[in-house]
């Protein structure tokens, strides 16, 4: 991987050194709170500079490339730059669910899954730990890691950051959740995010390419954009796939229809208190038939 030729000449430690710096006027993603998390002070997503961690496993739920026949080594980050209303991790999310681990301690679990026989270490709402996942990684390479390295996002990204991922991430795995800024900023607020996910989309094509699988079938570097259907918002799901045609056309699409009402969205009366029906099923699948992108279709 990359990563380890850039830990052997010594750039991944610089990088990671220079992201450091950040937590102490922190701009790590597009909220850029400029809090100084070293002094324990908390911005949008409401985390400290230590990382908190809510679990590390051997998954074997995610998409078939990602997961393969042996898992991905999934590492569930606590907090999250976004606040989705309908949230399915709320607890791990907003709630901070999990452990406080050190740079060391992250390292070993990252060795062990790989000992475990794991695909991928798949690093779960990673955007605002990144300088401390890359201090991590730095020590983890020197003790042997060389698996691909999957960033597993919500899309909320810096590209200014994600340029310094560069050469580090071998498989991007962002959402692609919003093309309307009114429902961006209503269910998740981010009303920047429409206009931002092109670039971000973007730049993370340009970094990776397109998903290459192995022979088996399982991933070794490239982009799989995720999209979850809310229900009712069809019209939003049209629009992120227009989005994606046009910026990262090279992408696989994942397209999401598990929707449950969680969170917040328990307490609403509209449509995201209920679960995508067999109709929206239906429409959206009829659009991706004129579609030129790779598709894997979730449906549940």
């Amino acid at each position: 991987m990359s990563y380890v030729h850039l830990h052997q000449t010594g750039e991944l430690k610089k990088r990671a050194d220079h992201l450091a710096a950040r937590y102490a006027c922190c701009d790590l993603c597009p909220h850029h709170c400029n809090v100084d998390r070293t002094r324990g002070e908390r911005g949008n997503c409401g985390a400290s500079d230590h990382m908190r961690i809510a679990s590390v496993s051997r998954h074997f739920g995610e998409e078939a490339p990602i997961s393969g026949n042996s898992g991905s080594g999934t590492i569930f980050f606590s907090h999250c730059p976004l606040h989705c209303i309908y949230c399915q991790n709320s607890d791990i999310s907003q709630n901070a669910a999990g452990q406080i681990v050190p740079t060391k301690e992250l390292a070993g679990h990252m060795l062990d899954l790989q000992a475990s026989g794991v695909h991928n270490i798949n690093l779960v709402t990673p955007t605002h730990y990144v300088p401390g996942i890359l201090q991590s990684l730095v020590l983890a390479a020197e003790a042997g890691l060389c698996i691909p390295i999957v960033y597993n996002s919500s899309g909320w990204e810096s590209l200014e950051i994600l340029q310094q991922l560069d050469g580090i991430v071998d498989i991007y795995m962002p959402d692609c959740k919003y093309s309307d800024p009114v429902l961006a900023g209503q269910l998740s607020g981010a009303t920047g995010y429409p206009e931002l996910i092109g670039a971000v989309l973007r730049e993370m094509v340009r970094q990776v390419g397109p998903l290459h699988c192995n022979t088996d079938g399982v991933a070794q570097s490239g982009t799989l954009v995720r999209h979850l259907i809310l229900p009712g918002n069809l019209d939003n799901t049209a629009g992120v796939i227009d989005l994606l045609e046009t910026h990262a056309p090279e992408a696989t699409l994942s397209i999401l229809s598990q929707y449950h009402p969680a969170h917040r969205a328990l307490l609403r009366q509209d449509d995201l208190s209920r679960f995508v029906d067999r109709e929206e099923r239906l429409a959206v699948s009829e659009r991706l038939e004129r579609s030129p992108l790779s598709v894997i279709r979730q449906w549940h």
